[in-house]
């Protein structure tokens, strides 16, 4: 908890989940958490990489997903699901309807990565694009739920899907028990809302951070305003973290994150090749922000014990940044 922050009284709490977690087991996989010696030579610390790149569909984005979905009455279920997403959250919320065998529809912008676009056709979802602003993805969303009755499910503003997300740091922290740090993207807030929230209770003695691009800071220019700045341009190669923090996200984040910091644009394309190369996975931008935090000195890491959650894999190997001048 951030001293001399309000704590509100509705915030996550860790049994909401660990319940997550038992619902969630059969349809996520338990991820590795990968460590390299010559990172840790570069950086001064021990680094623990929790790899939600190798979880099914690619991203974390799969167990806040599926948590929302198998809350939903069999009655409400039957009309089908509706969100929208720049990707990784509209897969997601596709996966977890076929494994429930109703219909989801999802709602994505144009300029959307095509191999994103590509994995929600391939899992049965429904695709309406729509113009990139979130405007035009919150009343496309609200168009199609009137019309065809499906439930609503937010990528981030929604208590189960932060809790689903927070099984990320249940893991993370079962095998790292003694981290100091503990340090993941932000976008829409709701991993580190849910991440948080487990870090606090299990490890109260370690700090969270959040790091996101310095071409869209809001939670960092939120964070020092004490109040909700919303994101009203974004330009970032890390097209998972545009968007804006919500009411609840950032109330999470005042109670339970220590630090915001932002990086650069070449910070993010330099860690993205360094993790392909001295991790071997395949990670895409918005996954590498941390990293890039890290490896910018925004962050006095050395001699501590630093988780990373590595958030997703879906990059467009047709159009990697380091070949983009090319």
């Amino acid at each position: 908890m951030r001293e001399g922050r309000p704590v509100s009284s509705n915030l996550l709490t860790l049994a909401e989940i660990e319940a997550a977690r038992e619902r969630i087991a059969a349809y996520v996989k338990r991820t590795p958490v990968l460590t390299s010696d010559g990172l840790d030579a570069v950086t001064g610390a021990r680094l623990y990489f929790k790899c939600e790149c190798l979880q099914h569909l690619g991203a974390f984005k799969v167990r806040g997903a599926t948590n929302a979905v198998f809350q939903i009455p069999d009655a409400d279920a039957a009309r089908g699901v509706v969100t929208h997403s720049s990707g990784n959250h509209g897969a997601a919320v596709a996966g977890a309807a076929a494994h429930r065998g109703i219909p989801a529809y999802i709602v994505m912008p144009e300029g959307t990565l095509r191999p994103k676009l590509a994995q929600v056709a391939r899992l049965g979802g429904q695709i309406t694009t729509c113009a990139p602003t979130q405007a035009a993805r919150e009343a496309a969303a609200a168009r199609i739920a009137a019309q065809t009755g499906a439930a609503f499910i937010h990528p981030y503003d929604d208590r189960r899907v932060m809790a689903g997300q927070g099984t990320v740091g249940l893991e993370l922290l079962e095998e790292a028990p003694e981290l100091d740090l503990v340090l993941a993207p932000i976008g829409g807030g709701g991993l580190i809302s849910g991440l948080s929230t487990v870090v606090k209770a299990v490890r109260p003695a370690a700090r969270v951070v959040g790091a996101e691009p310095a071409g869209a800071d809001d939670a960092a220019r939120s964070l020092a305003a004490h109040e909700l700045i919303p994101l009203t341009e974004a330009h970032t190669i890390a097209d998972g973290l545009r968007t804006s923090l919500s009411a609840d996200t950032f109330a999470h984040i005042e109670a339970r994150v220590d630090q915001i910091v932002t990086v650069s644009e070449a910070a993010i394309v330099a860690a993205m090749r360094v993790l392909w190369e001295a991790l071997r996975v395949t990670v895409e931008p918005s996954a590498c922000v941390p990293y890039a935090a890290i490896a910018e000195g925004k962050l006095d890491v050395r001699g501590k014990s630093v988780g990373v959650v590595l958030t997703g894999g879906n990059a467009d190997l047709d159009k990697l940044p380091w070949f983009s001048a090319a």
